[in-house]
This record gives C-alpha cells, sequence and structure tokens, in this order.
C-alpha cells in the first residue's frame, strides 16, 4: 500500500527542541515544568518556531532523564499532570503550533508494573513482554550483555542502553532456534508488544499530541542485520499514522535518513552516529565518544573559523539521502541537542551567525535546541545527572534574565536541577531583546526569512554551485516554482574571492552579514572572513 505524503504542515516547520526539567520552573522547586513551557509559548512562536519536540515527561524514576519510562500514560509529577500536558496541547494550538512528544519505543524502566511482573517468579501475562534468558546463570556477552540477579525470575534479562532499561521484546529477525527465549517477530506476546506500544501512540494523539519522535528508533528487532524486521514495524505504524492520523508526525533517531524514510517515518535526524555528516560540520574533533563530546576542543569542522574543514565530505552523505528520500520524507540537520556539546563550543557570535544562516536555509526542517537561540555555552566537567555524564553540560538551566538564577527558577541555587553557566558574561534572552544585532535577532531574522520564501523550505530543490575541499566558500541554490535563492556561507576566518557562472542578470540580496560580503554585477563573490549572504535571484 502506498504511504500518503507527509503532513503538510511540516514543509514549513521549525521546531524547537525542549529539554522541560531545564527550562522554566514556575512551582520553584528547582526542575522545570509544562506550566513554565505554557508560560513561554510566545517566546517560542517569537523565534519563528513552529512546532516544539518535548523531550520524555512521562513518569519515570529518572535514571535516563526520563528515557527510563515507568507509565507511558501518566506526566511525570515534577512535571505537572496530564491535565497540563493537554492544556499545553491546546495553547500551542490557539497559537497555530504543533507539539510532538519523545516516545521511548525500545525499552521501558525496570520500576514500570510490566517489567516488575515479569522479573517476579509468578507467571505474568508479561512475562515474555521482555527478552529474558531460560537461566540465572546466562553469561554475559558482548551481542547479548545480559544482567542477571535481578528479581526471582530464573533468567537474565537483556537491557537496551543502561542496566535498568530492559529491552522491550519485538522479537528476533533471525532467531537461533537453539535458544528458545528468541521469540520470532510474529510471537503472540510480540505481537501485544507491538500492539500496546501503538495504544500508547493513539493515547496521547487522541489527547492532542501532533506526533512522536522516537527515541532508538532503529534499535527494537534483535538481531537483525538489515533491520527488516524493525523496518517492517515502523510501517505498520505510518499506516496507522495514514489511516487514522494523517496529520501527525512520525520522526525518528535513526540518523541514517534513507533507512528512516522507507521504514515509513516522516522525518529523521542526520546527527553523530550511522554517518559523520553531522560530526564534520560541528563538531569533528570532538566526536570522541558516541555522544560527539570531547572535552570541548573543536578543530577541523567545517564551521570552524579556522578554515580547515571540507564541506564536500559533508555533501556526499547529506546529497546521497535528500536524493533517496525526497518526496517522501524530510532531513533535519539539527543545531544540536540534549546529548550533544552545545553549539556554541569554542565558537563566537560571528560563528554561530554563519552556521544559523547554513541551517536555516537547507532543505528539510530545522530544529533549535533550547538556549542554541542565544549562544548557551556546554558546560564540561559537571557531576553526572541522571545518567546524562559527559551530556550534562548541554542540559543546563534556559537563561532568561541577569536576575536571582538566571530566571529560570525561585528555588535556591543548591536546588536548581543543574547549576547554571557562572560566567559573568552567560548570554540571557533579556539582554539579546535589547540587542538588534545579537544572535537571538539573528536568529528570529533567518526563520523569517524561511517561512517567506518558499524555496528556503522543506521541498525547495537544492543544488550546489560551488564546493571544494580546497576552499571555505559554500553556494548553493535553493528553488521552488519561479523562485530561486542564492545562498552563499564562508565560515573561515579568511576571505575569498570567486566567481560562479552566470545564469541571471541580477542578485538581491535579502540578508549578509553587515559588509562583509559583496556581490558585483557579473555575480563575483568577494568574501571576508565569517560572512554569508542570502540572495534572490533575477533572470
Amino acid at each position: 500500500m502506498a504511504t500518503k505524503p507527509p503532513p503538510s504542515w511540516l514543509k514549513n516547520a521549525i521546531f524547537y527542541e525542549l529539554y522541560p526539567q531545564s527550562f522554566l520552573d514556575t512551582n520553584g522547586d528547582g526542575i522545570g515544568d509544562l506550566c513554565g513551557i505554557i508560560k513561554k509559548l510566545d517566546y517560542i512562536q517569537s523565534l519563528g518556531c513552529t512546532a516544539i519536540w518535548l523531550n520524555p515527561c512521562f513518569e519515570s524514576p529518572f535514571g535516563d532523564a526520563g528515557y527510563d519510562v515507568s507509565d507511558f500514560r501518566k506526566v511525570a509529577p515534577r512535571y505537572g499532570t496530564n491535565a497540563d500536558l493537554i492544556r499545553l496541547f491546546k495553547e500551542a494550538h490557539r497559537r497555530g503550533m504543533k507539539v510532538c512528544l519523545d516516545l521511548v519505543a525500545a525499552h521501558s524502566s525496570f520500576e514500570h508494573p510490566w517489567f516488575k511482573a515479569s522479573a517476579s517468579a509468578d507467571q505474568s501475562p508479561t512475562d515474555d513482554w521482555y527478552i529474558w534468558s531460560n537461566s540465572g546463570w546466562t553469561e554475559c556477552t558482548e551481542k547479548y550483555p545480559f544482567v542477571r540477579g535481578h528479581g526471582d525470575r530464573n533468567g537474565a534479562y537483556l537491557p537496551n542502553f543502561f542496566y535498568f532499561q530492559p529491552a522491550l521484546n519485538y522479537g528476533f529477525q533471525e532467531p537461533d532456534p537453539d535458544q528458545p527465549w528468541q521469540l520470532p517477530t510474529d510471537h503472540p506476546a510480540v505481537r501485544e508488544v507491538r500492539e500496546e506500544m501503538k495504544e500508547i501512540l493513539r493515547f496521547w494523539m487522541d489527547r492532542g499530541a501532533d506526533g512522536f519522535r522516537v527515541d532508538m528508533a532503529n534499535s527494537l528487532v534483535k538481531n537483525d542485520p538489515k533491520l527488516k524486521g524493525t523496518i517492517a514495524f515502523w510501517k505498520e505504524v505510518r499506516a496507522m499514522f495514514d489511516a487514522d492520523y494523517p496529520d501527525h508526525a512520525l520522526i525518528s533517531e535513526w540518523s541514517f535518513p534513507k533507512d528512516a524514510i522507507e521504514a515509513g517515518f516522516h522525518m529523521d535526524f542526520m546527527i553523530h552516529f550511522q554517518t559523520e555528516a553531522y560530526t564534520i560540520l560541528f563538531r569533528e574533533e570532538a566526536a570522541r565518544d558516541s555522544f560527539g563530546n570531547g572535552g570541548g576542543k573543536l578543530g577541523h569542522s567545517y564551521f570552524d573559523a579556522e578554515g580547515k574543514g571540507d564541506v564536500t565530505r559533508f555533501l556526499c552523505h547529506f546529497e546521497s539521502h535528500l536524493a533517496a528520500v525526497r518526496g517522501r520524507g524530510y532531513i533535519s540537520v539539527p543545531t544540536g541537542n540534549h546529548d550533544l556539546t552545545r553549539l556554541n563550543c569554542g565558537r563566537s557570535v560571528r560563528d554561530l551567525k554563519v552556521a544559523f544562516a547554513f541551517l536555516w536555509t537547507l532543505p528539510g526542517v530545522p530544529y533549535l535546541y533550547m538556549g542554541d537561540e542565544i549562544g548557551m555555552r556546554y558546560l564540561p566537567g559537571l557531576p553526572s545527572k541522571e545518567g546524562g555524564f559527559g551530556r550534562t553540560g548541554s542540559r543546563t538551566p534556559m537563561q532568561w534574565t541577569k536576575g536571582k538564577n538566571a530566571g529560570f527558577s525561585k528555588a535556591p541555587a543548591a536546588k536548581l536541577y543543574l547549576p547554571l553557566d557562572p560566567a559573568k558574561n552567560r548570554p540571557t534572552v533579556s539582554d539579546q531583546e535589547k540587542n538588534k544585532n545579537s544572535l537571538l535577532q539573528h536568529v528570529r531574522a533567518m526563520a523569517d526569512l524561511r517561512h517567506r520564501h518558499p524555496a528556503l523550505q522543506a521541498d525547495g530543490d537544492f543544488e550546489v554551485l560551488h564546493a571544494s575541499s580546497t576552499s571555505s566558500v559554500l553556494i548553493y541554490l535553493r528553488s521552488e516554482g519561479n523562485e530561486e535563492i542564492l545562498v552563499v556561507v564562508n565560515p573561515a576566518a579568511q576571505a575569498e574571492t570567486l566567481k560562479i557562472p552566470n545564469r541571471w542578470k541580477q542578485a538581491h540580496a535579502l540578508k549578509r552579514m553587515g559588509c562583509n560580503l559583496h556581490c558585483t554585477e557579473d555575480l563575483a563573490f568577494e568574501l571576508k572572513g565569517q560572512s554569508f549572504g542570502v540572495f534572490v535571484m533575477e533572470n
């Protein structure tokens, strides 16, 4: 059966990723909450953002910041209530905005009632909802890192990430006949898990959610070397969306758009694993672990001012995936997320402005991680919080004002979810609201440009006119119908002059970085260091 096109609202969407515990605390407990998000919806909309991706907000023991869910149908009390989340949906919709939730489909917390029942010596309906071996003495291996000694069941369970996140049983694509605990994908218990996950999706979409971002979306079916079983499940989910929720978005953390869109997702992030594309742009030297955390030293990324990056390496990946998914789904190259070092890690405001000019003019759907619009910094060396480890420094509270706790909370500083950036010159929303040349105002201007010009939106064509491993300048054409817009970026500190084949009569500048870029009548570009320009082309 042919799938329906992606929801039309994605064509001009810009998402804002919210880490709820660090956004705004309204009840004085030091932890952000849903009422805080509702209070700041107008601010989010002022950024040009039309949709929100809300990181996990469900009941959890918070061993992994909420990615260890103990009740998929209940909001964690520290954030509020189910009624608060439904009110968030309604308030966002009143403003013409969408809200997508974070779904942890591959595992639960070991505090979930399903798992507790399966771990007991007594039989329960959820015994096979998790992957248990047939003996409590099963050895841990690299392929199957079993956890032994938990509960009274004579078996060891398979975790999906941390030890307290047991893998839900989506079956084995190629089960070993000598290992009866490896259930096939059509086993009744496996089917029950799959149907339950669909019901969870329905539960929240029926109450106003506009879709889901799926955590670790490619990690469901085990012993699935070509991901056939995992893809088959997500195609089932997409069929449900197409039939009953056609205006809702299904978004994956897969980082390989060719496979994710084939699996039925409307959109996939091109981030720090599966391909090196994102790392090439922003975190070349920092990518020393699977989350791109490398201690803060950046170098040789394309968007580093030293000018040693090679954008052709990014384009090799990006254009290949773009061609494969065009017309069926979207790629997102985000500013960052809660798992990555901040975009402002060793970069100046000028660096960041060039990066935003690029990100907001790419095809696909932009994602803005909260705080990146003001250049919030990664704080290295923080003690791990809720399983954050090296990621913790990107999860610090939003910096709203110069007042107490940067306007995040009225709680004593010792009670804050995480410490604030201690620097006296830490960026704040209030300061940048007053400065017409601030990063915040630049982000708003780039979003406005994208919204006003269909050629710059998700479906516009993308043609590279200049890219070289020996040049820092990237020039590409975005087009939609009769509209053609040329984008020129030079993130390096050194100036360059170059000329592109002239097939236009005129180039009218829509946006430039000050006077750092000059375009002559014959389309010769004189680019000073760290410059960009966006031009409407006329024949």
